[in-house]
């Protein structure tokens, strides 16, 4: 049985394909564009995840898609009698339907030179976030969740996941969503893109829950554990706002009212200093969605009385949050699978749509790599701009010396574009698309921030650290392979990591495991054996860009920017005046 997941339509638009139920590729569109999180039709993953497999279209026996236009038809219908929407709205949301059914047309625009013989089938949106949670875990048993914006006019779903087996217990539907409050305070603090929330994540630690109390008189808490929303505060009820895409950068209209503006302060401006102020509503927002979040699952804790929990929409990642599930929540075991927003819906769409098995994702390397020789082939094209930059180029033939000259370089204080084997699956760069720099360094992030990334300095940067060797440096003895939770850096070993040390103590985590990604452990292992460290800093090697996937856009990124060491499989490509 051969499976192709979509995402389509939503921000983070993907593909999957599941044989005889094993994960064989899954991708992202964006990583092919080279637009972030794109939405649209994802043609160029769909092709990838067929010729990772060599297949043809025609070899598909079933295509999932993560949504289905006619679920909840009735809440739709009782929503549309009862609040009488602007009518820009009704059209908008009809269209959207209509594109839905006409999915089979995208293919055949797409792939003219194949035929479709699969069965389509349309899998409700939380059925497939949900089934990307329990049915990819490593539990048999978990209480499943999905928290996000919107999807088949539902935020929120939850229920229980037993084997392979789905059984979901109730929904939140459309108006009220966590995702659509979060992204209204993200645009309040005046950062408008698409996928902005995690700055207010990383803002929220330098302020003060001040504002906590009247942000709950935004979100309202219920006695079962759901939640609603104050709808005064908010316009995607009453007006077009877009949560769907044709092509293109998702782009989202305001989402806050006036309403909200007297209730707090006005909203920060384009180009407005962050004041104090500022990172106090950041801290209170992020303290608001954990209070509902924390709710919840408290709630799912006493009813199903199951200590293990998966999770899924694009609220998980809120690798904050997450990471205070242990402390805030009787759940014992967590899992976040590396993509858990819509891109991993295309996974949850294909294994919802098998239903006969489940499969254990217990890494994210299943995009697409490339050889030793087709680096060469590349580098031997660009030899002269190459030498041009002032770079040297050379294969190192010993495993062992090219990690020894990586790790050496790293502890002299160097930044290292690090392109090896297969692109992760999700937003993080996990050990394969990575730039990698020391951790000891208090300097460090400036300097990634002058040379490369050119972002905001309250960001943090992310640890990857030797699995077993975890408890000595957090206060977390746990399996993190995604970098989907932050845990606190053990207090006496804060001041010999402070460029992945947080603001407040944390460092959003990342274990690796020998058996899961070999390179990357021995490398971070050769900087231990030179620094006593057995941690690297790790953040996605792009620049205001999607995440690099081929090594011409990782020469690109090199060459473009101030980074000194480029290391494509057992290619090194170094700066001559760093020499």
């Amino acid at each position: 049985m051969n499976i192709l997941g979509v995402n389509a339509y939503h921000g983070d638009s993907s593909a999957a394909l599941v044989i005889d139920g094993e994960l064989i590729a899954a991708a992202e569109e964006e990583r092919f564009r080279r637009i972030k999180h794109w939405a649209g039709f994802p043609s160029q993953a769909i092709r990838y995840c067929l010729e990772e497999a060599n297949l043809d279209l025609s070899d598909i026996d079933q295509i999932a898609i993560n949504q289905n236009a006619k679920a909840h038809l009735w809440k739709k219908v009782a929503f549309l009698i009862t609040n009488r929407p602007d009518l820009s709205f009704v059209f908008d949301r009809l269209k959207n339907k209509k594109k839905r059914i006409n999915i089979e047309d995208e293919f055949l625009k797409e792939f003219p030179e194949s035929q479709i013989n699969a069965e389509i089938k349309y899998i409700e949106h939380h059925h497939a976030h949900l089934a990307s949670a329990h049915l990819v875990s490593p539990f048999k048993k978990s209480v499943v969740v999905s928290v996000d914006g919107f999807g088949d006019f539902a935020s929120t779903a939850w229920g229980l996941g037993n084997n392979n087996v789905l059984d979901i217990d109730n929904r939140i539907y459309f108006p009220h969503s966590l995702g659509i409050f979060y992204q209204a305070m993200t645009q309040y603090l005046g950062f408008p893109n698409y996928g902005d929330e995690y700055k207010i994540m990383g803002l929220a630690p330098y302020g003060e829950p001040k504002y906590l109390d009247k942000l709950r008189d935004v979100v309202k808490l219920k006695i079962d554990g759901s939640f609603e929303l104050n709808l005064k505060y908010f316009l995607h009820h009453q007006k077009k706002v877009a949560l769907e895409w044709e092509n293109g950068s998702p782009n989202v209209g305001r989402l806050y009212s006036s309403a909200l503006e007297e209730l707090l302060q006005p909203a920060r401006k384009k180009g407005e200093e962050l004041s104090q102020y500022h990172k106090d509503i950041a801290r209170s927002s992020q303290a608001m969605y954990e209070e509902a979040f924390f709710h919840l699952l408290k709630k799912l804790h006493d009813k199903y009385n199951l200590d293990t929990l998966t999770l899924a929409g694009g609220c998980a990642m809120n690798s904050v949050a997450n990471g205070r599930v242990y402390e805030n929540t009787p759940f014992k075991k967590l899992y976040v699978q590396s993509a858990a927003g819509d891109a991993g819906g295309a996974i949850g769409a294909a294994y919802a749509a098998l239903k006969t098995k489940r499969f254990h994702m217990s890494h994210a390397y299943w995009g697409p790599q490339f050889n030793n020789d087709e680096i060469g082939k590349l580098l031997k094209e660009k030899e002269e701009t190459i030498k041009e930059k002032k770079c040297s180029i050379r294969l190192i033939k010993s495993e062992q010396e090219l990690l020894k000259e990586t790790a050496q370089a790293i502890s002299e204080g160097l930044i290292i574009g690090w392109f090896q084997g297969r692109m992760e699956w999700g937003p993080r760069a996990l050990g394969n698309r990575s730039i990698l720099a020391d951790p000891t360094r208090s300097d460090i992030k400036d300097i990634i921030n002058s040379k490369i990334k050119r972002r905001e300095s309250f960001r943090p940067f992310a640890p990857s650290i030797l699995k077993e060797h975890t408890k000595d440096w957090f206060e977390i003895d746990d399996n993190v392979p995604f970098m989907m939770q932050v845990y606190q850096v053990n207090k006496e070993k804060r001041t010999q990591v402070p460029a992945i040390t947080h603001v407040d103590g944390s460092g959003r985590l990342q274990t690796v495991e020998k058996d899961k990604n070999e390179r990357y452990w021995k490398l971070i292992n050769s900087f231990r054996e030179i620094s006593g460290v057995p941690m690297l800093l790790n953040t996605s090697f792009n620049e205001n860009e999607p995440v690099v996937c081929q090594p011409i856009e990782a020469l690109n990124c090199f060459l473009r920017t101030n980074m000194d060491v480029l290391v494509m499989g057992d290619w090194i490509i170094r700066r001559q005046a760093q020499l």
